[in-house]
C-alpha cells in the first residue's frame, strides 16, 4: 500500500498518521514573542514538531514612484537544510518563494499595515518593513505556521529611534508598528474525498489540492491561494472556506 492509500484508509476510519482527526490542529500550539535581541520584532511559533522563527527589520528607503506617500513590506523565506532533509543550501527554492508570497499576500491584501503610516517624507523617505521567515524544523503545515509567526513578529515590532541622524539599531525603540487588521491563514488540504488541516509532511506530499484562505477577525476573506494539480469545484471551495473560517479561531487564540 503506498503512502496516499494508507493515509486515505486511515481517514476512512476517522484517523490520521499521528492519531488526530481530519480537522485537528497539532498541539502544542505555542507563540513566543521577542525571541531575537537584534531584530526590531520577532516571534517563534511551535505547532507539534514544526518550529518557525520570524524576524522583522526596519529600513529607510525611497518610495516607489507610483506611491510616493507609502512605505511597503518585503517578505522572504529561508528553508534551512537543518530543518528538513528535503532542503538544500543555495538560492530560494520554488517552495520558499511560494511560502513568502502566501504570507506577503495575506498581510498586504488584508491591509494589516497602513502603508501611508510608513511614510516619513513624501516622495523622499519611507519605512520598509522586512519580514524574514526561517524554518527551524519542518514537520508540515508551514504556510499557516509561518503566517502566524509573521503576524506575531509584527505585533512585537517597534520602529528604531533616530540618533544624530542615524537609525539606532542597538537600543529597542518604543513606537510599535500599528496593525489595523490581524490576518490569519488556514490551509485546507484535499485528499481523496477528505479535507484536512495542519498536515504532516507525508500528508502534504500526498494531497490532491490545497487552498490557503486568509481571513481577518470579522471573517472577511482577504486572500486565497490554491496549490496542487487537481481542480476544485465551487462546492469544495465553499466547504474549505467554512473550515478555514472556523479553524482560524484556534490560531487567533494562540496569539
Amino acid at each position: 500500500m503506498n503512502g496516499k492509500s494508507h493515509i486515505i484508509k486511515l481517514l476512512d476510519n476517522g484517523k490520521r498518521l499521528d492519531g488526530r482527526s481530519a480537522l485537528d490542529i497539532r498541539q502544542p500550539l505555542i507563540v513566543e514573542y521577542g525571541v531575537s535581541k537584534t531584530a526590531e520584532g520577532s516571534a517563534k511559533v511551535t505547532c507539534g514538531e514544526t518550529e518557525v522563527i520570524v524576524g522583522v527589520k526596519m529600513e529607510m528607503g525611497t518610495p516607489y514612484p507610483d506611491s510616493p506617500d507609502k512605505g511597503t513590506i518585503m517578505v522572504g523565506a529561508e528553508l534551512l537544510p537543518l530543518s528538513s532533509p528535503d532542503y538544500e543550501p543555495g538560492p530560494p527554492s520554488i517552495k520558499a518563494v511560494e511560502l513568502a508570497r502566501v504570507v506577503d499576500r495575506g498581510l498586504r491584501e488584508s491591509k494589516a499595515i497602513d502603508f501611508k503610516k510608513l511614510c516619513i517624507e513624501k516622495g523622499e523617505k519611507v519605512w520598509i518593513v522586512i519580514i524574514d521567515i526561517v524554518t527551524i524544523n519542518d514537520a508540515g503545515g508551514l504556510f499557516d505556521i509561518s503566517a502566524l509567526a509573521a503576524l506575531a513578529a509584527l505585533k512585537d515590532a517597534k520602529f528604531p529611534d533616530m540618533v544624530d541622524g542615524k537609525l539606532d539599531y542597538r537600543n529597542p525603540g518604543k513606537k510599535p508598528v500599528e496593525l489595523s487588521k490581524e490576518p490569519i491563514a488556514v490551509t485546507v488540504y484535499k485528499l481523496g474525498k477528505y479535507f484536512i488541516v495542519d498536515p504532516l509532511t507525508e500528508e502534504d506530499k500526498a494531497m490532491d489540492a490545497r487552498l490557503t484562505i486568509t481571513t481577518t477577525a470579522d471573517g472577511t476573506i482577504c486572500a486565497l491561494q490554491k496549490g496542487g494539480d487537481h481542480p476544485l469545484t465551487e462546492e469544495e471551495v465553499s466547504k474549505m472556506i467554512d473550515i478555514a473560517s472556523e479553524k482560524s479561531k484556534e490560531y487567533r487564540k494562540a496569539l
